[in-house]
């Protein structure tokens, strides 16, 4: 209803009549803000390799999602922020020693087929970051294999115990699924490693540096609404009780790998997660069952990205499970 000089004048329009303060823009700039220390500090704490990494994921996801618009004739989306957060989240699910091609590779895999392929934002049935990271990850693994050289900054050595020879390895999850084959022989010390796991670790890829910065970052996220702690919540849950179920130290199950990195910023993720509420926490509940049991069972200790990838597929699903009864619905006898 306005007002003119003749008085007063209906204006009629389709729902929805309220309009939400926030806008896409606004929700994925504060995904970056929220993203900004953990990112910050592990360029600071690696260096060059860190930050090319950095700039190629998000310089390629940014121009294909350019290139795509106008190959289409479409209108640019860049200012809605989601390229710049795949960008972003990509980058942090990298190694930083991969060469610079794998990273442009990566950042046009998360656009083109995890995103533009289905129609552009809001169309997505797959995180975008995560399907850059597992084309890569499935395409170079003999790449990301090579250590440290070609693929992580540094490797992780520990001493050998009785008779056992040192083992090494890329990450601190490496050596803890080795010393899990050794019956416990190497005696890897997982509380020991909780501090660097923390606040400065160079065995993992660049999301792994702090798990403090990425709580603090999800706690930002939480605190203003713009996720739900449904997920999290029983990502988090449920990767610690079942690493305690399976005879492991819940607490560095938690802080080590891309757990917090996917529970708080890509689990959650609008449009490749149910809407529902108790659907959000059944997701969750799904995300660290299949991350914990692909990380003491399969064949890599890091499968945050394909458990998360895999529910994914399941969040229409989920939904429909969930979705509550219309009211003044009622069941016809044909059902």
């Amino acid at each position: 209803m306005t007002k003119s000089s003749e008085g007063t004048r209906l204006s009629v329009a389709s729902s929805p009549h309220i309009a939400a303060p926030t806008t896409c823009t606004n929700i994925m700039l504060w995904v970056v803000a929220a993203l900004a220390p953990a990112a910050i500090w592990s360029m600071a704490s690696i260096g060059w390799p860190a930050v090319q990494v950095f700039m190629l994921c998000i310089g390629s996801a940014l121009a294909t999602e350019a290139a795509w618009n106008a190959i289409a004739k479409k209108p640019q989306t860049l200012t809605d922020g989601s390229a710049l957060v795949t960008g972003v989240l990509l980058a942090m699910c990298m190694p930083p020693m991969v060469p610079w091609w794998m990273s442009i590779a990566a950042g046009v895999i998360a656009i083109g087929l995890g995103k533009m392929i289905f129609g552009g934002l809001g169309w997505n049935l797959f995180n975008p970051a995560l399907v850059g990271r597992a084309f890569v990850l499935m395409s170079w693994a003999g790449v990301l294999s090579k250590l440290p050289e070609k693929g992580w900054f540094q490797t992780l050595d520990v001493p050998a115990k009785g008779s056992l020879d040192a083992i090494s390895g890329a990450t601190r999850l490496a050596v803890a699924a080795a010393d899990r084959a050794a019956a416990g022989g190497y005696r890897f010390d997982l509380a020991a490693q909780y501090e660097p796991l923390l606040w400065r670790n160079l065995q993992g890829s660049l999301g792994e540096v702090s798990a403090a910065l990425l709580i603090l970052g999800g706690l930002i996220l939480l605190a203003k609404g713009i996720i739900d702690w449904r997920v999290p919540a029983g990502y988090i849950g449920t990767m610690g009780l079942l690493s305690w179920v399976f005879g492991s130290d819940p607490i560095f199950n938690v802080l080590a790998g891309g757990v917090l990195l996917g529970a708080f910023f890509m689990a959650t993720d609008y449009v490749s997660s149910p809407m529902t509420k108790n659907g959000k926490l059944v997701f969750g509940i799904g995300c660290g069952v299949f991350n914990t049991v692909g990380r003491f069972f399969g064949p890599s200790p890091e499968s945050t990205t394909f458990a998360i990838l895999f529910m994914n597929g399941l969040a229409p699903l989920i939904d429909k499970m969930f979705t509550p009864r219309t009211f003044g619905w009622v069941k016809s006898d044909e059902e």
